[in-house]
Formats: C-alpha cells, sequence, structure tokens
C-alpha cells in the first residue's frame, strides 16, 4: 500500500464509518479498485483507521464522553461491548472467512439496504431521547445487535447498533449517538487485537514506512469523520434511513457485477 492508496481509503473509510452503508465493506471493495493487495498490514491498517474515524466522535460529543460524574454511562458501555468481545473472539475464523468474500458482502449490503426502507416506519414511536433512559438490559441488546455485523460483514457496525437501539424504544438521535459511544472501546479492543496479532505473526510490516502509511491515514480519517458524522445525525433526524437503503441496494448491486465481469475478485 502507498501513500496514495493510504489516503484513498482513509477517505473511504471517514466518509463511510457513521453511515448505515459498512464502511467495512466499502474498503473491501476499493481495495482491488485501486490495486491494493490484502495483507497482514492492510488489514490491521482498515481496523485502525477505522478506530482514528472513531475518535471524532471523543472530539464532538467530548463533554459526554468526559463526564465522569455519571460512571453509569461508562457501565453501559462496557456491558453493551461484552457481546462483541465474546462474539470477536469466537467466531474470528467465520469473519476472516467472510471479510475476503465481496460477493457475500454485496449480498448483505442489498438485504441491509432493504431493511433500512422500512426501519422508520418499523419504530416511528419511539420516544426515549436521554441517555439516562438506556438501562443496562438495554445497553446489553444493544450490544448483541453489534454482533451481527461482526457475523455479516457489509450489515455495518453502526445500522446494526442503531436499530438495536431503536428496537428499544430509542429515538433515532439517541440511538445513533450510543451507537458512536459504542464504537470507541469495540475498536479500541478490535485495534489492540490486530496489533498484537500482527506483532506475534507478521513482525516485518511493523517498519517505519508502514508507520507513516498508517498515521497518514488515521489522521486523515478522523479528519473526514468529522465532517462526516455531522451530516450524518443532522441528515437522520430530519428524512430517516430511506435513502441509505437505496444506496446499500444500488451499491451491492454493482459490486456484484464488477464481480460478474471480473473486474474485481
Amino acid at each position: 500500500m502507498d501513500t496514495l492508496q493510504s489516503i484513498i481509503i482513509a477517505i473511504v473509510e471517514g466518509l463511510t464509518e457513521f453511515l448505515p452503508v459498512s464502511s467495512t465493506a466499502h474498503m473491501k471493495i476499493t481495495n482491488p479498485l485501486i490495486g491494493v493487495t490484502p495483507n497482514a498490514f492492510t488489514d490491521m491498517f482498515e481496523i485502525v483507521i477505522q478506530l482514528a474515524a472513531i475518535l471524532s466522535v471523543v472530539t464532538i460529543y467530548h463533554k459526554q464522553f468526559f463526564d465522569f460524574k455519571k460512571p453509569r454511562f461508562y457501565i453501559k458501555l462496557v456491558v453493551a461491548v461484552i457481546p462483541a468481545l465474546i462474539g470477536g473472539y469466537f467466531l474470528k475464523k467465520h469473519i476472516d472467512s467472510a471479510l475476503s468474500n465481496l460477493n457475500f458482502i454485496a449480498w448483505v449490503m442489498i438485504g441491509g439496504g432493504i431493511l433500512l426502507l422500512f426501519v422508520d416506519r418499523l419504530f416511528k414511536n419511539n420516544t426515549a431521547d436521554h441517555e439516562e433512559k438506556i438501562s443496562y438490559p438495554k445497553a446489553f441488546i444493544i450490544g448483541c445487535f453489534q454482533v451481527l455485523s461482526i457475523l455479516l460483514p457489509g450489515l455495518s457496525r453502526s445500522a446494526a447498533t442503531i436499530v438495536g437501539g431503536m428496537s428499544q424504544k430509542l429515538t433515532r438521535r439517541l440511538a445513533a449517538e450510543f451507537s458512536f459511544f459504542l464504537a470507541v472501546p469495540t475498536m479500541l479492543a478490535a485495534s489492540a487485537k490486530s496489533f498484537m496479532d500482527v506483532y506475534k505473526e507478521h513482525k516485518e510490516v511493523l517498519v517505519k514506512d508502514n508507520f507513516i502509511t498508517l498515521g497518514i491515514g488515521a489522521v486523515i480519517a478522523y479528519i473526514v469523520a468529522l465532517i462526516a458524522v455531522k451530516f450524518f445525525i443532522g441528515y437522520l433526524q430530519k428524512h430517516g434511513f430511506k435513502l441509505f437503503g437505496w444506496y446499500r441496494i444500488v451499491a451491492g448491486l454493482i459490486v456484484l457485477l464488477l464481480l460478474q465481469q471480473g473486474i474485481i475478485k
């Protein structure tokens, strides 16, 4: 992966991390289009820049995220992240296999898009609009929805957790914000695990040039995500999910066509 490729992937990640369209799917699809060959470093790169993008949430919501007078908020995040930690540990082989299957990812994108077409109608009477209304059981259930995005690459972590939140009577705004907060411990754990795996099995990729590439990608993903998350919250409150549903369906069909024509593999 050269510098230009890392910049392109980072922009894609920053734009899509908080949208319910699957940033992972977009990166996996972008890689072959720009000539990136998957390897231990690129896999780690994708996870770490996701963390960088997610840290934009900490910047935007810093007053809420660092309000240590409300320990229940942090306990809820711990409760919510537990299912993903367990699922990620026991489902690693499945995850690695699914992430390398663009055909599978494309169909999941289409299926998730169809679901998003009806989400607003299914949960139109939700009234819980303050974090205090998220109980520990509700936080755990939202965390279980996050596991679905691990099982089904292309589903979108944000889409799964936002829908999970709305299933617990959270408003679209609160469900999205809690999804953003939950992403922080989730991706911290994923990044730490990815780095340790590379350190144990592929130390040869931990060289200065790769760290520079990783740093450039992380900074760009963070900056782009700052813009994207503000747009998403504003759009979501006014218009809901339908546009993202149609986008996912069209994008998934395009990927299937590209695969059929042999343009990507």
